[in-house]
């Protein structure tokens, strides 16, 4: 094995220790602000707007994610990396700014009753449990991708696309339903 290989694998296996890092890191990180006991309320009343906020990220996130998917399947591979890179881009945005509210503000009740509420809560849980595992396949179809290890990054594709598309959808449909409920 050449100098140059063996370089290239102590860097990937770096990168794979960080983003598992990461991976684990983060859902920990947002399991502590949702339950934590005090809020920061010195961020102020301006913390109540990034749910809006949050929706629109999300809803450009999903454009971007059928755009790369339509932009990989005629081959143009400069938009889709582009438009993944957007859609990455706006997650890492999203995150921020989830963090931020949360660690700030009480989570809203959802008022609905009947089946609609079985229909809302379906979707939060499915959603939450899958943007808790989502950033693992994310981040390594990203590396793979960026990296232009093709093999590798269609595989971690075939699942990360998925959960993230779901992900990002549920995430503005979630906020559609309990939108009505926001007291701010």
């Amino acid at each position: 094995m050449s100098t140059n290989s063996r370089v290239m694998l102590q860097n990937e296996a770096k990168v794979k220790n960080w983003i598992i890092g990461v991976s684990v890191a983060i859902p920990l990180a947002v399991a502590v602000l949702l339950f934590m006991p005090t809020k920061i309320t010195a961020l102020g009343d301006w913390v109540y707007f990034l749910p809006h906020l949050n929706a629109v990220i999300n809803t450009a996130a999903s454009i971007a994610l059928i755009l790369g998917l339509v932009f990989i399947k005629q081959k143009k591979y400069s938009y889709h990396g582009a438009t993944m890179t957007v859609a990455f881009a706006l997650g890492a945005i999203f995150l921020v700014s989830y963090v931020i509210y949360h660690s700030a503000a009480e989570s809203t009740s959802f008022g609905g009753v009947g089946l609609i509420r079985s229909i809302y809560y379906f979707l939060l849980i499915t959603h939450i449990v899958f943007a808790a595992v989502a950033l693992f396949p994310i981040l390594f179809a990203y590396y793979y991708g960026y990296t232009d290890q093709r093999e590798k990054h269609r595989k971690v594709v075939k699942f990360a696309y998925p959960i993230w598309f779901y992900v990002s959808v549920t995430g503005v449909i979630v906020y559609l339903m309990i939108s009505p409920y926001y007291t701010h």
